[in-house]
């Protein structure tokens, strides 16, 4: 049996959440696709003389609640069918964190690690180049796997180059002194960790005292870690692409942090023993965060998970299967389009701070992303509760397109 695409999981939920939620299918039907798809090809001349050509894409999913918005990615095995569940994952976020933007995702297929400084600079440069339209009423692009601050910042200088003029908002995901945000980098991650926090007060869990495991220990992971180990909870447990650590009296995450530093893995710690090849979801654990990439739950090791709270710091990386296997299980599923809107948030932030040329410090970054992220919860909880759906997953999906559905109908689109 054919594996199921990111992108027909995605569409599996929005029917699902459509149908609970008595949305008007002629908003389900236009959600069903991007609005707009950008494909292009990018020629690139190589420092050694050599050429290559490299498959770009860009999808513009829906913009009835704002410009279109967010990350590229640049990966070797990066697909049309990745982008455009990303993009429609985005434009559930924005609309269930009530930002009003649109979606998008785009990205480059290639690998960064074999591209010189120089070269992956002009491939940055050209993939903006390509873009239409572009800017902070049209489309914003951020960062995201195999992008960064680096990239952000020759994006929006070729921006700044085509149109001869500075605009700080048209990139986001930058470094502050070119008009970025403080706290852009963290964000993901403290938004995952205030969501925890409102799970565990409505399960009655006491983070304090509580044990938590990590998959993924890069951006996301490792500042839920930070955060959760401040809170006094146990982190018990991380990994990388590398291997995976355990102490079960709680790993020193100070230390684990400079170690990673250090060494660019999480094995060779001296305070945890090595994983080995134990599925770091098997270990008996209160909370449980997977912040790398999709589909690492699945039906075949969904039963052995025994938790209270699984908190989905990255996209899409509980399978349908395994969703109702936990559910079965009674396991509170936090859904990645409220667990991970941190960013997109602080993206949100940081454009709206661009266009007004006036800058927040940080303990006003946080405090916002505290009341929106609460805010999230809150509303997918009620429509869970209203509509008495089986997940928080279908109330945030529900609590979003409920907006999509009033923004297209003002509109005149359905």
């Amino acid at each position: 049996m054919a594996t199921e695409s990111v992108f027909e999981t995605g569409l599996e939920t929005l029917n699902k959440a459509g149908e609970i939620g008595e949305i008007n299918p002629r908003v389900i039907s236009i959600l069903h696709g991007p609005k707009k798809i950008q494909q292009f090809r990018i020629p690139l001349k190589k420092d050694d003389g050599s050429f290559e050509i490299y498959e770009a894409f860009r999808a513009h999913y829906n913009n009835a609640m704002g410009p279109y918005s967010d990350g590229t990615r640049v990966k070797p095995d990066l697909t049309l069918d990745e982008v455009k569940a990303l993009a429609l994952f985005m434009t559930i976020k924005h609309c269930a964190t009530n930002i009003h933007r649109g979606g998008a995702k785009g990205g480059i297929r290639a690998d960064p690690a074999k591209l010189t400084s120089n070269e992956y600079e002009r491939l940055i440069r050209a993939f903006v180049r390509c873009l239409s339209p572009k800017g902070p009423w049209g489309d914003v692009p951020g960062a995201d796997i195999g992008t960064g601050e680096q990239a952000m910042s020759w994006m929006l200088d070729e921006y700044e180059q085509i149109t001869g003029r500075s605009c700080p908002a048209a990139v986001n995901d930058k470094p502050p002194i070119l008009g970025g945000s403080l706290g852009g980098e963290a964000a993901t991650g403290r938004g995952c960790f205030i969501t925890i926090l409102d799970a565990a007060e409505e399960i009655g869990l006491s983070v304090k005292g509580a044990k938590a495991v990590v998959q993924g220990f890069g951006q996301v992971g490792s500042v839920v870690a930070e955060l959760l180990d401040g809170a006094g909870c146990k982190v018990i447990a991380v990994s990388d692409i590398q291997g995976g650590i355990v102490n079960e009296n709680g790993l020193n995450i100070p230390q684990l942090l400079k170690h990673t530093a250090e060494t660019g893995a999480v094995t060779g710690f001296a305070g945890g023993d090595d994983l080995g090849d134990t599925d770091i979801f098997s270990l008996r654990c209160d909370i449980v965060i997977p912040a790398a990439v999709q589909n690492v739950i699945t039906a075949d090791n969904a039963p052995a998970v025994r938790a209270e709270i699984i908190a989905e710091g990255a996209n899409g990386p509980v399978t349908p299967e395994a969703d109702k296997i936990l559910q079965e299980n009674g396991i509170w599923i936090v859904p990645d389009v409220i667990a991970n809107a941190g960013g997109a948030t602080v993206c949100h932030f940081e454009m709206s701070q661009g266009l007004y040329n006036h800058y927040w410090d940080i303990e006003q970054i946080n405090r916002e992303l505290e009341r929106k992220m609460h805010s999230a919860y809150r509303d997918a909880a009620k429509y869970k509760k209203k509509y008495q759906t089986p997940s928080l997953r279908i109330g945030a999906w529900i609590s979003a397109l409920k907006k999509l559905e009033r923004s297209m109908t003002l509109r005149g689109w359905v």
